[in-house]
């Protein structure tokens, strides 16, 4: 179990994401997903309230409803529960009248008085980066959201944030989202990861398995028709990529495992990470996702992976 940076708040070694709740997954699904993953210990539930403002019908906050009905059956449950703002159609960007009425929107559709984990989704260039600290401060203040976290910020502006926190007394982020994966490390690795690594934040990855890569699903032209997610992985199928599969098989093979465990098992094991963000649309994908909490690779296993992934795609 990890920290949530500098709290006593521990953290499984996986993060259910959710962007698939109330457009694919159906909410009876998606409660069954949630049920499997609280029963084996998994404590956070990733969403943000621009999940799915992009399927056909929807307009943005099916999920974290989808997760409040959960909720609502389950009010004992000791589940944590993390969203962000800047991307919904109707509040976009990271003003502090905003935020404000974004996170009053999903205090409404999650069913709960506080937010556990707040993320900023997207940095906005053009609101003062004091604006938006404060406005997360003075949610913090009114009880409305227990902590803060960033998403898809550069490390300056990361860095920016943080010394804002430092000279005005502000709240200060415990969280950091960054996309991070075997074949797409360079927008964490170096700059973010050492900030991370120094100032006690707990790194929670998204795209984790690049779209299906990691699962060893896509390993010709053909196997990208299988799936709609094939055309994103399209851009790792190429000999650097598919060295990194090859040797997930292996291992994956020594271990007794799928290939996906070993590949959220050595992400979860780098410097500055927590727990890595991975989605399961229906109960049967649970499986491979939750052995990956209780995998241990070698020091070998993981130098050899780290090796043939560095650096190969952004």
């Amino acid at each position: 179990m990890a920290k949530l940076g500098r709290t006593d708040i521990e953290i499984y070694p996986l993060v259910l994401g959710t962007n698939t709740f109330g457009w694919n997954t159906e909410e009876s699904e998606a409660h069954a997903v949630l049920d499997a993953f609280t029963a084996a210990g998994g404590n956070l539930i990733d969403t943000a309230d621009a999940y799915s403002a992009w399927a056909p019908g929807n307009s943005g906050g099916e999920s974290e409803t989808v997760i409040g009905t959960w909720i609502a059956k389950h009010r004992d449950t000791n589940a944590l529960v993390a969203t962000k703002v800047s991307q919904h159609p109707e509040f976009k960007g990271l003003a502090a009248p905003n935020v404000r009425a974004a996170a009053e929107a999903s205090l409404k559709r999650l069913g709960v008085e506080a937010i556990d984990l707040y993320y900023a989704h997207f940095d906005d260039a053009d609101t003062p980066l004091e604006e938006t600290v404060a406005v997360f401060n003075d949610l913090v203040t009114e009880g409305k959201i227990r902590y803060i976290g960033i998403s898809n910020y550069s490390p300056e502006r990361l860095r920016e944030w943080l010394d804002i926190t430092e000279r005005t007394g502000a709240a200060r982020p415990v969280a950091l989202q960054p996309k991070y994966s075997l074949v797409s490390r360079a927008t964490f690795e170096p700059g973010l990861r050492d900030i991370a690594v120094a100032e006690d934040l707990s790194g929670f990855p998204y795209h984790v398995l690049a779209s299906g890569f990691l699962t060893g699903k896509y390993r010709t032209e053909d196997d990208l028709k299988q799936s709609v997610r094939g055309g994103s992985a399209a851009k790792h199928l190429n000999p650097s990529g598919l060295a990194v599969i090859e040797k997930l098989d292996q291992i994956a093979g020594a271990h007794d495992v799928a290939i996906a465990s070993v590949a959220l098992a050595w992400a979860a094991g780098r410097p500055g990470i927590a727990a890595p963000i991975a989605g399961a649309r229906i109960v049967e994908q649970l499986a491979p996702l939750l052995a990956s909490a209780e995998l241990k690779l070698t020091d070998d296993e993981i130098g050899e992976l780290t090796a043939l992934s560095d650096f190969i795609g952004a």
